[in-house]
């Protein structure tokens, strides 16, 4: 990654196992492509987004890492974030310019918490300029995205890329239901409702010059250039088709996530074949599959899309329940969200003596459990796919961005989970991927 070399590290180049490292009292990281150290062997890291999340989530790392740089294309964010005593402390550089942090030598690490129509392409140019990733979820705004994504991942395997979806590391609910499901213990599922609420509602919202402190042009990236609307941007965009999938990809990407995951299918070529929207309302009018009207929230907001998978299990993706995934088996069933899980199932224990450590250890991918973040600075170190790992979030977004797709077209449509192609509807298809402004490219690797 660097030209730098010190003693040290050609060293460290030499010692074969992560295992000797360990017990030499050496941090595996430095041999897999650090930059550069700091004082006490921490990761150097550049923090790219600083709402709510970005915040957040910068807080988080400064547990383990060493920020040193910070990006965001709204100035208050960043004058808040570089004076935040446990992110900036007033010591880290700050750019508006996310290429300036890329740029670094002495950056290991970034970790991205944008709006979602700006995480593949600044992800895959961070993979290109040698650093590891953590970028929140959903990691892609179009089915295409995910192919680019992967590719650069497989191009810089050497790099750890890390998804945000962290109800991978609830062991008491989610764990534990993905462990009961794959164990077989609820007998062959049949249904899976996936529950991830409606979808705001508002508008027609005034148009505007935008505030001084915000890059508008730059907020917008690959987006179409359109007039500021203070609710196309920050906290609400995942209400515009423009820059997210709406509910499909927000919880759609945990929720779907964990499903998925528990009936695995989240290997490549793995995925529904049929995917039917058409019980599915847009608070505008549409055409085609697009929006009449742009001074309003444009996505789904009551909904109940059903995923059919080839093996005869029914996921149906809707507004209309709880919060949360329940799972019916012929054997029992169980509901699992954030805040609980219950079910006969989990009442009588059927999982007694047979949710161990070792089961915990399969799901981490051979790591011990741990807290999320934990789990990417361990793969920093030893190297391995995290517990949130990038290939399995593809085939998890492949089935979000359908539903999406299925919903804005009211209609049916199919898909090849191998091959990776909607099948028999050309409409449906051009919604495979999108046309970036010119200068926004997304590289492809």
């Amino acid at each position: 990654m660097s030209s730098h070399r010190t003693t040290r590290r050609r060293f460290l180049e030499n010692v074969t196992t992560a295992g000797t490292l360990v017990a030499a009292g050496y941090f595996p990281w430095v041999r897999k492509g650090f930059a550069n150290q700091s004082a006490n062997d921490r990761p150097r890291i550049g923090c790219i987004g600083l709402g709510g999340m970005g915040m957040a989530d910068a807080r988080d790392h400064a547990r383990f890492a060493d920020i040193v740089a910070l990006c965001d294309v709204d100035a208050n964010h960043l004058a808040r974030a570089k004076n935040d005593e446990q992110i900036g402390a007033g010591k880290a550089d700050t750019y508006s310019d996310y290429r300036r942090i890329l740029e670094r030598n002495d950056v290991d690490v970034v970790s991205i918490d944008t709006p979602d129509h700006w995480h593949t392409k600044i992800a895959i140019e961070a993979l290109q300029a040698g650093k590891h990733v953590f970028c929140q979820k959903p990691l892609t705004l179009t089915l295409e995205e995910n192919q680019l994504i992967r590719n650069a991942c497989r191009r810089y395997a050497d790099r750890i890329f890390f998804i945000g979806t962290q109800q991978r590391s609830d062991r008491d609910r989610f764990l534990r239901a993905v462990n009961m499901v794959q164990k077989g213990l609820l007998g062959d599922i049949q249904r899976i409702t996936v529950g991830i609420d409606g979808g705001q509602v508002g508008g027609p919202f005034p148009k505007s010059s935008p505030p001084p402190e915000l890059d508008w042009n730059m907020w917008l990236g690959q987006a179409p250039l359109v007039d500021y609307i203070r609710q196309r941007c920050h906290g609400t965009f995942r209400w515009w088709y423009e820059y997210s999938g709406g509910k499909f990809t927000d919880w759609g990407a945990h929720h779907v996530d964990i499903a998925s995951w528990a009936i695995q299918q989240v290997d490549e070529g793995s995925g529904p074949v049929e995917i039917d929207g058409r019980d599915a309302k847009h608070p505008v009018p549409f055409e085609n599959g697009y929006p009449t009207v742009d001074d309003s929230f444009n996505t789904a907001h009551d909904y109940a899309v059903v995923c059919r998978f080839a093996n005869g299990i029914e996921m149906v993706i809707t507004s209309r329940s709880d919060n949360g995934i329940l799972f019916e088996g012929t054997r029992g069933r169980l509901f699992v969200n954030r805040g609980r899980i219950t079910g006969k199932p989990i009442e009588e224990n059927w999982d007694k003596e047979l949710f161990t450590d070792e089961d915990l250890r399969r799901l981490y991918k051979g790591k011990p459990f741990e807290g999320h973040k934990q789990n990417f600075y361990r793969c920093l170190r030893e190297g391995g796919l995290p517990v949130s790992d990038v290939y399995s979030h593809i085939q998890i977004m492949n089935t979000c961005h359908l539903a999406a797709i299925a919903a804005r077209l009211n209609r049916v449509i199919r898909w090849d989970p191998k091959e990776e192609k909607i099948l028999g509807d050309e409409q449906a298809a051009g919604f495979f991927a999108r046309e970036p402004r010119a200068g926004f490219e997304i590289p492809r690797v």
